[in-house]
């Protein structure tokens, strides 16, 4: 049987034994198989890159509204303090333009955070078919034995 891996989702089942019993001219299934787990494992790596990604953007979504409420309690502060309405108003003007740069700011980082890290998942997903179409090749290149 198998080898118990972590990750398995039937770790007793052996799919080359299983596809050992069918015998199909000129096709190698220890080859086939052997394709198919490279290919699980792409997808695997793939999804984990696309998963830490995402952690990623949602630690710094965190971080990013924390400081928003640091900044906001600031903010209420600064208007609280004595002065004249046209200073208050400059205040107020300031404060907004700011708050208007840094969310933009803030979500052009999320964007290049998630178009990084899909980028990264697409290409481990690029060269798995690469590699897959390189492995067709190869096997029907073979000459079939009679």
């Amino acid at each position: 049987m198998a080898s118990k891996q972590q990750g398995d989702i039937f770790p007793d089942f052996d799919i080359s034994k299983f596809l050992g019993d069918f015998k199909v001219p000129g096709i190698d299934i220890d080859s086939v198989v052997s394709s198919q787990r490279k290919n699980i494992e792409a997808l695997t790596q793939a999804n984990r890159v696309a998963y830490e990604g995402f952690q990623a953007v949602v630690k710094r979504q965190a971080e990013i509204l924390r400081q928003t409420m640091d900044e906001v309690s600031r903010a209420a502060r600064d208007i609280a303090e004595p002065g004249t309405a046209q200073d208050k108003a400059a205040k107020q003007a300031d404060m907004a333009k700011d708050a208007f740069e840094r969310a933009l700011s803030n979500a052009r980082e999320l964007a290049e955070m998630i178009a990084k890290s899909n980028t990264e998942a697409f290409d481990l997903l690029n060269k798995r078919f690469t590699q897959t179409l390189e492995e067709l090749r190869d096997t029907f290149a073979k000459p079939v034995k009679k």
